[in-house]
């Protein structure tokens, strides 16, 4: 593993580094919150005039990309390098207009990074599917996000079992 993907383990690290990342900054896309102990993510983004759309309210390709990678990071950071871990698809409802500062609370648990490693134990590629609600301060739900993310565990390569 290279020295820039070992430090991108580092949880503390990986929020500098999401949270300095241009395109997040530019919308203003902020990681609140990075527990990867307790499988959560928490991410906000105030309405800003780089991140409103032509009628002021949240444009929304940054709605989606404030959630985009972080089901694929929690998966990666909990079943390790042994596993590869893809985003496969994906889409949003827009349900109201956004007019002030969004949040999304990703989250995953134990039992489900347990289950995936069951399920892929036989090296089969497994799909699963996730949903986030994008809210606002409010509490009132902006945006629903579906994820499938495709998961396998790695075959051994042959020249490691030598």
């Amino acid at each position: 593993m290279s020295f820039l993907k070992k430090l991108a383990t580092i949880p503390i690290l990986s929020k500098y580094m999401i949270n300095h990342f241009a395109p997040y900054k530019g919308a203003g896309i902020e990681v609140e919150k990075f527990d990867m102990d307790k499988f959560h993510i928490r991410v906000k983004m105030p309405l800003t005039r780089n991140n409103k759309n032509i009628v002021g309210v949240h444009f929304g390709g940054s709605l989606y990309s404030m959630v985009d990678p972080f089901y694929m990071s929690l998966l990666m950071y909990h079943l390790g390098s042994e596993y590869i871990v893809w985003d496969k698809a994906a889409s949003i409802e827009f349900l109201t207009p956004g007019r002030s500062t969004v949040y999304a609370d990703i989250r995953i648990d134990a039992h489900e990074v347990k289950t995936i490693k069951e399920l892929a134990d036989n090296y089969a590629p497994i799909y699963r599917n996730y949903n986030v609600s994008i809210i606002d301060e409010s509490g009132l739900r902006i945006a629903e996000v579906f994820k499938t993310v495709y998961i396998r565990r790695k075959k051994p390569h042959a020249n490691r079992l030598k």
